[in-house]
């Protein structure tokens, strides 16, 4: 096969050209303007529930300042989900504060409501405070089990910051991921639903807390004829420019969404004859998933056939997952990879020119990160070491879907 297939590449409407050129015509390239207002216009029909959106620099800005609103400071702790990007910490760790990892229940791959509560009562009893903040993540547009995890949060009064960076346009129960909680997390990075280039969206509840975090993006800055700041501000605002691009994806992305959702159908039908292949699905009709990237599990009894299958297996025996206790910063880390034929079946795809990659490597497993509290049941460790993602956006189609499941077919013994 002659042209590589992407796991997710940008798809254009042909609209995003005119909004770039009005900008330039009008000579609104800065970080403010019609696009940008137009955008968040956009957003927040599309999110709803009487929600206020502003337009960002990046779902990571996004985060950091959803943080920053809901009083994290340095010596604090905030809950985050393990089995993600690393993006959802990160800011954690810019503010001082640190990031207290939670392992994920086994159906939607996502942040464990028991464990959280246990988490929380723990790090109380540790600390004498509860967490400040905390955040659960669609993984790969799967919902979280929001209404669970809400009851927790109220319960002991911590605000939620819904990263739905990967689950744009994803529901639960029929309402938009990210309009739950105090903030939500959007991205427009290249790969994601929609894109701006680069950029993100952080939801607001409502006007005042929308005018709070649009001051603290524009650097803070007071209101006076001169430039005075009496609190440290960002540079975090979209540009025009790429609000321009953003203006066009909108008028595509139901269209992406219903698209995502057809990929996985496709993969669904087909996994169901593959003996050893298990298609991630949604646990229930609750769980309305955008797809954003489809993935499945290899049953580590399955063999892989490829000249590589020696390394691969050489680390599978080399190296362990094994499920964990609740535990904290004095733990020791083992190393966690993909087994053998999972990394053997990437590499034979790759040959193929298909693209595919690992799950998210659990951020208690990332040394940057060893240090910090983690409580775990095996889940996420399991899931990266027996899972894969497939190509799933805009551009691929049903003929790439059936080469690919061709490809997997073939390669197993």
């Amino acid at each position: 096969m002659e042209k590589r297939i992407y796991l997710c590449l940008a798809h254009m409407s042909g609209k995003e050209q005119a909004f770039i050129q009005e900008a330039f015509d009008t000579n609104w390239v800065v970080p403010l303007g019609p696009n940008v207002n137009g955008f968040e216009e956009d957003l927040k029909r599309f999110v709803g529930q009487q929600k206020e959106v502003v337009a960002l620099s990046s779902g990571t800005a996004a985060i950091h300042l959803a943080l920053i609103a809901c009083g994290v400071q340095a010596g604090d702790e905030v809950i985050c989900q393990s089995f993600t990007f690393c993006a959802s910490a990160n800011p954690v760790s810019y503010l001082g504060a640190t990031p207290v990892f939670i392992d994920s229940e086994p159906d939607s791959w996502n942040m464990d409501p028991a464990l959280l509560e246990q988490a929380i009562l723990d790090r109380k009893d540790k600390t004498g405070r509860y967490p400040k903040a905390i955040i659960p993540v669609a993984l790969y547009g799967m919902p979280y089990r929001i209404e669970e995890i809400m009851a927790v949060a109220e319960r002991y009064g911590i605000p939620v910051i819904e990263d739905a960076a990967e689950g744009m346009g994803s529901r639960w129960k029929e309402q938009v991921l990210g309009t739950f909680g105090e903030y939500g997390v959007l991205s427009f990075n290249g790969n994601k639903m929609i894109t701006t280039s680069g950029g993100g969206a952080l939801i607001c509840k409502d006007t005042e807390s929308k005018q709070r975090i649009m001051w603290l993006a524009t650097q803070a800055r007071e209101a006076y004829p001169y430039y005075q700041h009496e609190a440290i501000g960002y540079n975090y605002r979209l540009s025009n420019i790429c609000a321009g691009i953003g203006r066009g994806q909108m008028t595509i992305l139901d269209e992406h969404i219903a698209h995502h959702k057809h990929i996985a159908q496709l993969y669904r039908d087909a996994f169901a004859g593959i003996d050893g292949i298990t298609y991630h699905d949604a646990p229930s009709v609750d769980f309305d998933a955008n797809f954003w990237l489809s993935t499945i599990l290899i049953d580590e009894n399955v063999r892989i056939k490829d000249e590589n299958l020696a390394y691969a297996e050489a680390i599978q025996g080399a190296v362990g997952g094994a499920a964990g206790v609740v535990h904290t910063s004095d733990r020791i880390h083992t190393d966690c990879e993909p087994n053998g034929n999972v990394e053997a079946l990437r590499i034979q795809l790759d040959k193929a020119g298909i693209e595919s990659r690992p799950l998210w490597k659990p951020m208690h497993l990332q040394p940057v990160f060893k240090n910090c509290p983690a409580y775990t049941n095996g889940t996420a460790e399991a899931m990266f070491r027996k899972g894969l993602c497939l190509p799933s956006g805009p551009m691929v189609t049903d003929e790439d879907v059936a080469y690919i499941v061709q490809q997997i077919n073939n390669a197993i013994l």
